[in-house]
């Protein structure tokens, strides 16, 4: 069917309702509007580590501020090193090199995009401090085979989880796994608040500690201005809270439409010659689909521009791939690894990915069918065009 260049209509993001309006107004009823004048945001906190099986959250600023507090939390320090993935988006090596410790990008899997997790292992050396597994596009890394490798090296996990808000794993969810995850509720992500992160901790003294640190150093119910460690202000505000708490409320439904959704267009997007979507580790029992992605192997860089602009004009959601981390500018403005001009050589998946790669937006997902059905004939078209 030739294209006919008419504008696709997806769901709008975010989305709000009754939900986030009657939340705002409860926040702004307080006395307080900071998280230690009100209850919103300790209420969000024991919400979203309910739903997600962890013992603690703790709310912050933004996502990147959650893996920069996570890190020091966990004992990563100035020279220390962290295994990422090499094709992640640049918050994740970018908060290690925030406080002075050094991203060591390993390969990730063809299929899934995630960490890999023989490439890690034979990077965790004896400056290894923490392995950080990206759950890319909501897709879990494979969290036997990390676990594993955690126990055999010493080396602690750090779940990146800005993608995989209610993602699970062999019916557990990300709370469950028992290392330290953090979230994303920047304005693209599963929930928002336009901006803003938590953390999920393991444990009493590890919730302490990221209390302390994002407080500025100071206890809970501080009078006395006793900074007790090393610190900044990461307090997330109660308007944001009280909108989290909302979005935390139709997440679950969300999901299961983006699942079914997915598995209707991941066949429709395959059966296009040159297309090759993300492929799904089934021991992710719930995948969370932030992104839908696909590859499209040899495309050149001058066409896959083309493709994402030609989706573009028509409505879609759509953006090239994340280069990998070490082809990045800004990487290099940062504590790099000993070798880096090694990294292309012993990362050859990254590379392909990060030149291949196309995905949409997980509202597309919130679609109806006919409309995705459309959506694949138009993808088809233009990639017969190319």
């Amino acid at each position: 069917m030739p294209d006919s260049g008419e504008e696709l209509l997806f769901p709008s993001w975010p989305q709000h309702g009754e939900e986030e309006r009657t939340g705002l107004l409860r926040a702004l009823a307080q006395e307080g509007w900071w998280r230690n004048g009100g209850s919103e945001v300790e209420d969000f906190e024991r919400e979203f580590a309910a739903y997600h099986g962890a013992p603690y959250a703790l709310a912050t600023t933004n996502g990147t501020h959650a893996l920069e507090l996570a890190l020091e939390v966990m004992g990563v320090r100035p020279g220390d090193e962290v295994v990422v993935p090499a094709f992640t988006f640049i918050s994740s090596s970018l908060a290690v090199q925030r406080i002075g410790a050094v991203p060591v990008p390993a390969d990730v899997r063809p299929d899934t995009y995630c960490l890999d997790a023989e490439s890690a292992a034979a990077l965790v050396s004896p400056r290894t401090r923490a392995i950080m597994p990206v759950h890319m596009a909501g897709q879990f890394a494979d969290m036997d085979a990390l676990e594993k490798l955690s126990v055999d090296a010493g080396v602690p996990l750090l779940q990146d989880a800005a993608h995989a808000h209610g993602a699970q794993w062999q019916g557990r969810r990300v709370g469950e796994l028992g290392s330290v995850a953090a979230f994303s509720f920047q304005n693209g992500k599963l929930m928002t608040a336009g901006e803003g992160g938590a953390l999920l901790l393991p444990d009493e003294e590890s919730h302490r500690e990221a209390y302390l640190r994002h407080c500025c150093g100071r206890p809970p119910g501080d009078r006395l201005y006793a900074h007790l460690t090393q610190g900044s202000n990461y307090r997330m505000n109660e308007f944001s809270a009280s909108v989290l708490r909302a979005q935390l409320g139709r997440l679950e439904g969300q999901l299961q439409v983006r699942e079914q959704r997915w598995a209707h267009l991941r066949e429709a997007l395959a059966a296009i010659g040159g297309v090759v979507p993300q492929g799904r580790d089934e021991r992710g029992t719930l995948h969370a689909h932030y992104m839908a992605m696909v590859r499209l192997p040899g495309i050149s860089a001058r066409a896959r521009l083309a493709l994402v602009d030609g989706l573009v004009e028509r409505g879609v959601p759509a953006f090239v791939g994340f280069p990998p981390v070490y082809r990045t500018e800004g990487f290099r403005h940062g504590p790099v690894p000993a070798g880096t001009e090694e990294l292309a050589a012993r990362c050859p998946v990254a590379e392909e990915i990060g030149g291949d790669c196309v995905w949409l937006h997980h509202r597309v997902l919130l679609a109806d069918v006919p409309v995705l059905d459309r959506l694949a004939e138009v993808f088809a078209g233009l990639v017969r065009a190319l």
